[in-house]
């Protein structure tokens, strides 16, 4: 019976030993996931970042399209203005040439 005893008692400090290594296995287990956890957080970040800059210059670029888009569009009426109204032709060349007829008022506005 004594060796029984001596069995039982030597089981129970070796299933402690057990727990203990398990348990120091899944803490060590746990460390690691967090810490690969924050390299892949820490490597995304600055790459994040540069994302946001690139959708920041993106949109003052479609702005700057636009504009140009809409000047464009103006220069182009104005072209066939100048091709096929002869008004408006008559009203650009006096204007540039500061030409006017006599008896007539011209008023001059400075942007």
């Amino acid at each position: 019976m004594a060796k029984q005893r001596i069995t039982g008692v030597k089981l129970t400090h070796l299933e402690a030993r057990v727990r203990v290594i398990q348990g120091a296995g899944r803490f060590v287990f746990v460390v690691f996931c967090v810490a690969i956890g924050f390299v892949v957080v820490a490597t995304a970040l600055p790459q994040y970042r540069e994302v946001e800059k690139l959708e920041s210059k993106l949109e003052l670029a479609k702005a700057r399209e636009k504009e140009v888009l809409t000047e464009r569009d103006n220069h182009q009426i104005e072209l066939k203005a100048l091709r096929g109204d002869r008004e408006f032709l008559e009203i650009q060349a006096r204007d540039r040439l500061d030409y006017y007829r006599p008896g007539e008022r011209v008023l001059k506005f400075h942007r």
